[in-house]
């Protein structure tokens, strides 16, 4: 595939629906998790400019800051503490519509205003999150977790 993503304008339905095929065909052939985290995170910010996204991977019982694009963000966050922290132990997506009312938030930039955090699983455990941040109130919906699980399950995570 071309190095260059189609960017689609339009509703966030048809956004999406256009950058899934492109994202498969971005990460297929490669194995190295860390390259294709790194090329679906760079194809979310690219399409949909949002103001931070990125990956944490579990790691020695906490979440390890992955690839990410975006404002500089907390390096290791605990199970249970935060969004990301609390999708992770819930075991399933959180969306935040305002993060200063989310208990035990963790304000990496001050300037995140909604998050979805999309659990991601193998063999039914999770072993990251895909984590989402707009400077937006009530920003993120339905749609995006539909879609952002869709691209999540597109890993294939061993």
């Amino acid at each position: 595939m071309s190095d260059d993503l189609t960017i689609t304008t339009g509703n966030k339905i048809e956004m999406y629906q256009s950058l899934i095929p492109q994202i498969a065909a971005l990460i297929e052939g490669e194995q190295d998790l860390i390259a294709n985290l790194a090329n679906v995170t760079a194809a979310l910010k690219q399409q949909f400019n949002w103001l931070w996204v990125g990956f944490y991977l579990v790691k020695n019982d906490e979440l390890l800051l992955g690839p990410f694009q975006g404002p500089v963000a907390c390096t290791r966050i605990k199970k249970g503490r935060g969004v990301c922290g609390a999708a992770w132990q819930q075991e399933k997506t959180l969306i935040v519509p305002d993060v200063e009312k989310f208990p035990g938030h963790i304000a990496c930039s001050s300037l995140s205003k909604s998050e979805i955090v999309v659990p991601v699983f193998s063999a039914h455990e999770v072993v990251g999150v895909l984590d989402v941040d707009s400077e937006v109130f009530d920003f993120f919906d339905a749609t995006d977790e539909r879609y952002l699980k869709d691209i999540v399950d597109l890993l294939k995570i061993h």
